[in-house]
């Protein structure tokens, strides 16, 4: 029993100089989601500067389906040294614990260790350049003459689109008709081609059509315009009080050490301070918004407050 009781204390004596070594191997950096979209290009981007800040490899890997679950799933069930972590979404953290009908493989709040926000990702509302409106009065005022005609596309039922447009038709006042795609690339084409009026969205996503008239940017959702497009106005203006931020942020294994939780916030501060990523993030449409584990589970929490709100007024459910 004494040489138990020895081990033990022995062992436990030994976990914080392990946790200060961090790290001692590769990183693996899961993105929940498919090549191409943002989620991919900013585990990408962070991965590229973290690999010399930490003097380790740090390998961007896309373990993809049921909504980003699969990919955060692998990060809650891994072991809580810091050499596993996932790009967290508003999505997973916020909207997907609130949503009827869904059943999440792990506890969003114990086997997941918030670290860091690190990126808003400025939430735009686009329509058809064709379409019967241009400006967001002339949105309302035509949504109030032709109640549930105006359609909004999103990538899914409960998706961060639908959600957007959900509490923008609550707080204008007017009806519109949900219209959900199998993703935001074939939501993307159909507004193009004019079969869907309007959608919520990522700028990064949305850009290059934008650049090439296949859409119109109408208004900005997000709290503060871009620089790649400073003359759109907000929908606050016209609608005071909305707001949509749509952010990443990177989370690890539940009950992660704090030596290896302070050594990722001290890298992501770096990463943030960086000239080049900063002039990458805002060529892409992105805002740096690095902070604390402190800030980020206050953000997580009154975020999904609000989602949460927005889903049970709109009784919306997962497909």
């Amino acid at each position: 029993m004494k040489r138990l009781l020895i081990t033990m204390l022995l062992l436990a004596a030994m976990l914080p100089a392990r946790a200060q070594d961090f790290p001692s191997r590769d990183i693996r950096f899961i993105c929940g989601f498919a090549p191409g979209g943002t989620c991919d290009l900013l585990t990408r981007m962070l991965a590229e500067q973290l690999s010399p800040i930490f003097r380790v490899n740090v390998v961007a890997e896309n373990r993809t389906g049921a909504s980003g679950m699969i990919g955060a799933d692998t990060v809650a069930k891994a072991a809580p040294d810091g050499h596993t972590v996932v790009l967290a979404t508003m999505a997973m953290h916020t909207i997907l614990p609130e949503m009827p009908g869904i059943r999440m493989p792990f506890d969003v709040v114990n086997d997941l260790t918030p670290i860091a926000n690190v990126a808003n990702i400025y939430n735009v509302l686009v329509a058809s350049p064709n379409g019967p409106f241009r400006t967001v009065p002339e949105l309302i005022a035509h949504a109030k003459a032709n109640p549930g005609k105006l359609t909004y596309a999103s990538a899914g039922n409960g998706s961060s689109q639908h959600l957007s447009a959900e509490l923008f038709q609550r707080q204008a006042g007017i009806q519109l008709l949900h219209v959900p795609y199998r993703g935001g690339a074939p939501a993307i084409i159909d507004i193009v081609a004019g079969r869907t009026d309007m959608m919520f969205g990522n700028l990064p996503e949305f850009m290059g059509q934008i650049r090439d008239g296949g859409l119109r940017a109408v208004a900005f959702g997000a709290p503060r315009a871009s620089a790649l497009l400073p003359e759109l106005p907000m929908i606050s203006a016209t609608i005071p009080g909305f707001s949509i931020r749509n952010w990443f942020g990177v989370a690890g294994p539940g009950k992660l050490p704090k030596p290896v939780l302070d050594r990722w916030v001290a890298a992501l501060r770096q990463v943030a301070a960086d000239p080049g990523f900063q002039r990458r993030m805002a060529e892409n449409g992105m805002e740096i918004i690095v902070d604390d584990p402190d800030s980020f589970r206050s953000t997580i929490a009154a975020d999904r407050q609000r989602w949460g709100a927005v889903i049970r007024e709109a009784n919306i459910r997962a497909d």
